[in-house]
Parts: C-alpha cells; structure tokens; sequence
C-alpha cells in the first residue's frame, strides 16, 4: 500500500476541493455549535488547533524521512482532544498521553505567550533549547499550562493523577498554599489499550474508593479509545463495559470524531467533577490513523479494507464539513488555512532542525538533579512550651534512651508540627501506628487530612504521594516491607525520578518514602518480610537512598532527608532496618549501648547529607558497613579487639549516591579494608565500594575484603539468619584478611572459647 501519511493528507483536500466534505455531515450528531456557548471563532479556534496537531504529526515524520527528527508517534485520529482542551481551564492540571498534541495546541491557544509550534517542533529535533525537556525527549508538557511531561505508554501516569486530585481539596482543608487553585480538577488521558493496564486499573480502583467514602476526588479520566494498542484490536464494548458501573466513578460517553460531540459531553464532565469534587469517566470513542508510529506498516497485522475503513472516520472531515454546514467557513477558507498553516509548520520545522543539540553527559545529566528552591517554605521552630505540649503523651519516652522504633516516631512527630504541609499516607499508618507502631499517635495529634490511611496498594499509596508533591505538600509514604516496594518500583524509576530530568528540572517530586526492611527478623514471614535488597534503588539517577543502623543517627538523618526534600526537592528513600527498630542492647542485655535519648531540633547537630559515621582509631582494619552490618560490626570490632586487631568502623548512613571521597580517605588511613555487606553478594553496594576504592586509591589501596549475604532469598524462623553475615563470620572474616588463613581460624577459636568461657 502506499504511504498512508500521505494517503489521508489527500484524502482530506480532495473532499475539500471536490465537494464530498459534506457527506460526513451525515456522521455528526448535528449540534449547534452556537447553543454549546461556542462562537464562530471559538469553534474556529479548536479546529485550527486540529488541523495544526494533524499537520505536525505530518511534518514530523518528513523530519524523521531526512534525518531531522527522532519522534512519530503522532496524534492523527484523536484530535478530538481539542475539545477536552476547549472545556477546562488551564489552572486545571492535564496529565497527558502521546496522542495528546490537538490538546496541547487547544491549551496554550488561551495563553498569549506562547508559541506552540515552536516549541513542539523544537522537541521534535531534539533541541536543547525545547523548553519543556531541554532535548532529553520528545515530550507535551508546559509549566505555564499545568502540563507536567510525561513519557508514560502504559498510564502509570494515573496514580500520580489521583493523588494531584486528592491534593486539591486537602490543601485547602489544611490551610496550605498549594500550586492548583482550590477550584481546580486534574484530568488524566489514555488509550483503551492502557486502560487495561495495572497501572490504570490501580488508579481507577483507587480514585473510586475515596470517592465512595465521599473523600473530595476531581480527577477526569479521559479514555480515547481507538479500538487497538499497537496491533491488538480491543474487544468491541469492553471499556464501556468495563467502566460505566463502577462504583464512585461517574460515567460519560461522546464521539471523539465530532468536535461538538466531543465539546458538549466533555463540558458536562467538567462540570460535573468540578461541582461534585467527585471522579468521572469520560469514554472517548476515536479512530487511530498512519498507524501506531511511522515506522508501523499496519498492513502486517490489518486488512486493508479495515485500513481504508479507518481512514474514512477521519475526525478532521467532521469539523471541516460541520463547520462548512454552519455557514463559519466555506471548503476554499480552509483549503486556504490549511495551506498557510502546513507552510508555516514547514518553515518552522527547517528552522528547528538546525537548533543546538546536547553535547555532552554533562548537559545531558545537568537536571537529574533539580534545582534547590530559592525560597523554601517556612518552618516553624518549637520552642520548649510547644514542645512540652506537642510531646505531652510521651514523656515517659523523654529523657532516657529509647530504640530507634520509638526515635523515628517522635521525629515525625516534631517535624510534622514544624511543617504544615508534611502529609503522612500508607497503609495502617493511622490508628494502628503501623506494622511496628512508628507512626502511632500521629492522627491524634495531626488529624486524618495529614496522617491518610491507604488501601492496600503499593502502586496508589506511591502515586498519591507523587501527585501530592505536584501541588505544595511535602509527602511522606510509608511503604510496610522492602519486599512489598516491587510491586510498585516503576512509580518511582519511571515516574518520579524522571519527572525534574524530562522537564529540565521545572517539575520536582520532593518526597520522603520511608520503608522498613532489610533482614535478621527471626519467626515472622520469611523473605516477603526479610527483604534483604535493594538494588532496584541504586542505579535510579538523582534518588537518595538513607539508612541509618541506629536510633541516634536516624533522627538527625530523618530530619536532614527532609530538609533535602523541602529545600533541594529531592525524591529521597529512607530504609529503617526493622531488626534494628526495638534493638536497645549492644553487647550484653541492659547495656542500652543501642539506645539513645530524643534530641529537639532546636538543640540537635546537624547530620549532614552523605557523610559517613565513624568508631574507633585503630588503623589494623577498616570495617565499612550499614544497618544492621554495622550493628554486628560494633560487636565483632569488640571481640577482634581482644585478639589485638585495631578497627575503624564506617556506617555509610547513605547507601546512593555513595560518599566516594569520605570513604576512600578513611579506608587510605588502614592497612587491610573488609566490607560488611547484608544484602546478597550480586549486585549489592559492597561491588561499588571495592570498585571505588581501587579506582581512587589505585595501587595504595589496602587488600581488600568483603562478607556478604548469599545469593539466596530469606527462610523462615532460625534459618533466617543462615544466609545472613553474623558477628562470628564477621570476625572470623576479618582475621583472615588481617592474619592470615591459618592465623586467623586459630585465633577465631580462641576467641571462641575466652567468650564461652
């Protein structure tokens, strides 16, 4: 078959110049335009839009055909957007898919200052002067319409959209500025294909169970369903089907191949989620045309009649003959529109192609990081009154050493009163206070707007904290176990950590996701509660992985991850090793060696992002590790003590991005290094503390050592610990390392004996 870009440009003029444009009058539903509340220019206006997102899907591929631009998923056959665009208002934040482009153009129409063509086109080529992405990727997104960019194929940006709709309402109950007006809703876009996705079914799931319990939710889901994803055909009926009885979901349906069609259902929907503060449904039948992308031959998979069948429902046929049909503009003025613009498009595009790429990693990396905000929001200090009262049910915990369960809780507790817009969401988090009673008698003192307990659902208690941070609050999700994280890791590599590097760091996530986990529970759930990796965290550009193995550090190190979120807008993991949450005893029981007491942040010292903790003087052995590593490191460095073995211990605190340079210049000072290691042996952090070493010491670096967990996942009871580096393998390890084979299993005995003795 010939090439079908061109095929459907010509078919479109053709109807046109010859007069059979006013047969697909017949295929509208015959609305007047004038008793929508459309003018001449208004409907005029969304059909410019149409004709300009048609005519860029065109343009684009004929920069790809001379090498010029690298992106053809077009928009061509869901056009109808334009009128989803038409009907909200640009305070009204749009989460948009791919085939979004009609929208994007509708929107900034009501903006004056901006230049859409310009700008599309210049991420079309790539060009690091696109102002949405800086050339990272070909993206719809604008700061200044509310559209934050989006990658997503597969609609995992809809959790993110629940928890901006959630936001809305909650800013205002609490009192606190957020981004979004109060009158605002937030809509969210997809394929019907997506739409069968975890991702989207989450979201929807979870958007209708707040709204069944009347919690205020004004999110417009938007599917345009074209009938296929990529080369599977949708079963006929299913989306309405699936959609239109949901519980908490009010349901919508319109012909996104007729503009008016489109304009009135999708203003009714509007509406009715604005006045409702309640989440609609609104099904969009449309057509897909050109195929998925230009390098798709959809004659491998569709009969050509279906093809040709497609491409008669073009919607741009609809609005030329209705708007011919209302006496607005006669086939010659668009004929002559289309021309202009199609020429305009091409002009511009020429110019695009030349327009400077990125040239180095450097520019490449340059917003992985986002920027630090230069006026960060307020805290607020306690003084000892407020303080005493905040504090007024623990003061049994005051004064006297408590376990690092008990210290993250009362952190949380101080830095919630100090700042206003922390939200705490998770599943439990409320009345129960958690697995592990970390977060208990916060919703007492801070109410359910800011303690929210979640369904059980890691994807909708992470995605609400994302779409949270869209709009002013600084979110703090509580993920139970490691293991549990899995289920929901891509709302954190695909969605927030990439948002600040495809928006050239003008969209942030700034959020601390606290998770408990890591291993050496004995009798309680086996490796789904003894999660002992987190590799999945670690190679996630501009993530910040904490984790503190002691109560003392874990408040300064909560605090400081905070302070990086507020004031850096960083996305940041804080890991709490549960083994270590009730652990008060160091070497023998009542010595409270682990325990410390709660310091105010007025009188606490600062524990500053990336640097290690250090023990001891000794220049025999250096022990680097973490969590609970360091905690049995703290025991064995007792026991290889006696055998004359002079340690320093190095609790790295941050697991990513390592301190590199504060590792290697402590570790310099020794002559033998053993990394500690809990989590399995391949693809742990202890390979990139050796290989670091080596590469920054080069041929001064000290022989090198490390003990890791094996490759094997967690068992149950006694067994839990089998797999897991011990006080006794970490000594008997480090005589080794430091003594020799022979030297060290003789005196590891011997050690033995002096302590059974």
């Amino acid at each position: 078959m010939e090439d079908r870009a061109i095929a459907v440009e010509r078919q479109f003029i053709e109807a046109l110049e010859t007069g059979s444009i006013s047969a697909f009058i017949d295929n509208t539903q015959g609305w007047d335009h004038r008793r929508l509340g459309l003018s001449d220019a208004e409907f005029v206006g969304i059909f410019e839009s149409q004709l300009k997102s048609r005519l860029l899907d065109l343009e684009s591929r004929r920069m790809r055909a001379r090498n010029e631009g690298f992106y053809t998923i077009g928009s061509s056959g869901h056009e109808g957007n334009a009128a989803i665009a038409a009907v909200l208002n640009t305070t009204d934040m749009a989460l948009l898919h791919y085939r979004s482009g009609a929208f994007m153009v509708e929107r900034s129409r009501h903006e004056a200052s901006e230049t859409v063509l310009w700008d599309m086109m210049l991420s079309f080529a790539a060009s690091c002067e696109d102002p949405i992405s800086g050339g990272r990727h070909k993206v719809l997104g604008s700061k200044s319409l509310n559209i934050p960019p989006q990658t997503s194929t597969i609609a995992s940006h809809l959790p993110k959209a629940v928890g901006v709709a959630l936001s809305i309402p909650l800013t205002e109950r609490l009192g606190v500025e957020g981004t979004l007006p109060p009158d605002a809703i937030a809509m969210c876009n997809f394929g019907d294909a997506s739409a069968n996705h975890a991702s989207a079914q989450t979201a929807i799931n979870a958007a209708c169970w707040a709204a069944f319990q009347n919690i205020p939710m004004p999110l417009m889901f938007v599917c345009e369903d074209n009938g296929i994803g990529i080369s599977t055909p949708t079963p006929k009926g299913w989306i309405g089907a699936n959609f239109s009885q949901r519980p908490g979901l009010k349901y919508f349906c319109c012909d996104g191949l007729d503009l008016l069609d489109t304009f009135k259902v999708g203003k009714e929907a509007a509406h009715w989620c604005r006045s409702h503060r309640q989440p609609v449904f609104l099904h969009v039948r449309t057509v897909r045309l050109m195929g998925h992308a230009g390098s798709d031959a959809e004659i491998a998979y569709l009969p050509k009649a279906k093809i040709l069948e497609n491409e008669a429902l073009d919607p741009l046929l609809r609005s030329a003959a209705m708007l011919i049909e209302a006496g607005v503009l006669s086939a010659g003025q668009i004929l002559a529109m289309y021309q202009e613009l199609k020429d305009r498009i091409a002009a511009i595009a020429r110019v695009a192609a030349t327009r400077p790429k990125l040239k180095t990693a450097k520019d490449a990396m340059a917003s992985v990081v986002p920027p630090k905000l230069a006026n960060p929001r307020a805290v607020k200090t306690l003084d000892e009154a407020a303080f005493a009262s905040l504090f007024a049910a623990d003061k049994q915990s005051l004064g006297k050493p408590v376990h690092m369960g008990k210290l993250i809780n009362l952190t949380l507790t101080e830095l919630m009163a100090s700042h206003d817009n922390i939200v705490v969401c998770g599943e439990d988090v409320g009345k129960k206070g958690g697995v592990y009673h970390v977060t208990s008698r916060l919703v007492e003192r801070f109410g359910p707007s800011r303690v929210i307990n979640t369904l059980l659902d890691e994807t909708s208690i992470l995605g609400l904290a994302t779409g949270m941070a869209h709009n002013g609050l600084l979110p703090i999700p509580e993920i139970q176990f490691l293991a549990y994280v899995h289920n929901a890791e891509d709302q954190i590599r695909g969605e927030a950590a990439t948002l600040p590097f495809f928006s050239n760091g003008q969209y942030t996530n700034p959020m601390v996701i606290r998770i408990a986990g890591l291993a050496y529970q004995k009798g309680f759930g086996g490796h789904f509660h003894n999660d002992n990796s987190f590799t999945v965290f670690r190679d996630i550009p501009g993530l910040i992985l904490a984790c503190p193995s002691n109560g003392a550090d874990a408040q300064g190190m909560l605090r400081e991850c905070v302070r990086l979120a507020r004031e850096e807008q960083r996305l940041v993991i804080f890991l709490e090793p549960i083994a270590l949450y009730m652990t008060r005893d160091l070497h023998e029981v009542g010595d409270s060696l682990w325990a410390a007491e709660y310091v105010p942040e007025r009188e606490a010292t600062q524990l500053p992002f990336g640097e290690p903790g250090r023990f001891g003087e000794g220049k025999d052995l250096c022990i680097i590790s973490y969590g609970n590593g360091y905690y049995l490191s703290r025991q064995a460095e007792k026991e290889l003590a006696k055998a004359g073995v002079h340690c320093t211990l190095v609790d790295l605190r941050y697991l990513a991005p390592l301190n590199e340079a504060a590792i290697s210049d402590i570790a310099a000072g020794c002559r033998h290094v053993l990394v500690v290691d809990e989590c399995r042996r391949s693809g742990s952090v202890s390979e990139a503390i050796v290989t670091a070493l080596h590469e920054r010491l080069g041929n001064d670096c000290p022989p090198v050592a490390r003990l890791n967990a094996e490759d094997c996942f967690i068992p149950l009871a006694d067994a839990a610990t089998l797999p897991l580096p011990g006080k006794d393998s970490i000594v008997a390890a480090a005589l080794k390392l430091v003594l020799g084979t022979d030297a060290g299993k003789d005196t590891a005995i011997v050690i033995g004996l002096e302590a059974s003795a």
